[in-house]
């Protein structure tokens, strides 16, 4: 694939230099100096900036830059907020995580060890615990681990990529400020469903109740209610 055209001299260098995850760049005036590499120090900046943004390289001021493991996740935000920005519903990327989540359900869960059954467990009670423990915390760090604990060992970086950015825009747009405590209730009865399901393999069993918990049906205070597709 090296053979492919980034649009950005920068990348292609990168791919066709051969660099790895953890090798080190050569500085910017080295790569200025870089017959390989026909940019202005400028241009060089702009292209890094870009690729750090992508999360692509890590800039650290003892270290220098790096190359990173590669990651859909940053280019699926920052692509997803840009467009929530411009009047693009969070709705229509929630609906998109269900159909891919959904999609790749059974593949998911057939990889499943039983360690990641414990911690999917501790997940439910440790909601359990902050729904139960005054004042009411909503337990959005458990929520987030038990649904990426179901796919840690799929092997597709761009179905990761899109179920991890659904999370981080989840809280970005503070979805969480409109729960009310009986539909966390409820997401919660259906996670432990869902777990009771994976843990004696009827995968198929565990998928539907997957789909019946984003049908939940939630009401926005002070306003009329809405159906949220939201897992």
């Amino acid at each position: 694939m090296s053979g492919i055209n980034l649009g950005s001299d920068f990348l292609n260098y990168i791919v066709r230099q051969g660099f790895q995850p953890g090798d080190r760049l050569p500085s910017i005036q080295e790569l200025t100096n870089d017959s390989h590499l026909d940019m202005s120090a400028n241009k060089v900046r702009e292209q890094l900036e870009v690729a750090r943004t992508m999360g692509w390289v890590e800039v650290r001021s003892k270290r220098g830059t790096r190359i990173k493991n590669y990651a859909f996740t940053p280019a699926v935000r920052l692509s997803a907020l840009y467009a929530m920005a411009c009047g693009e519903s969070f709705e229509s990327f929630a609906s998109l995580r269900n159909h891919v989540e959904s999609a790749y359900w059974n593949e998911a869960c057939a990889l499943l060890r039983a360690e990641d059954l414990d911690v999917m467990q501790a997940c439910i009670d440790g909601a359990n615990e902050k729904l139960d423990s005054p004042p009411i915390h909503i337990p959005n760090p458990e929520h987030r681990l038990f649904h990426l604990t179901v796919f840690k060992h799929l092997d597709n970086t761009f179905v990761l990529g899109i179920l991890e950015a659904y999370w981080d825009l989840y809280e970005e747009v503070g979805i969480n400020r409109y729960m009310d405590y009986s539909y966390l209730r409820r997401v919660w009865d259906y996670h432990a469903i869902i777990l009771g399901h994976i843990i004696n393999n009827r995968f198929d069993d565990a998928r539907l109740a997957f789909v019946e918990h984003t049908r939940l049906l939630r009401h926005e205070p002070g306003n009329a209610s809405w159906e949220m597709e939201r897992g």
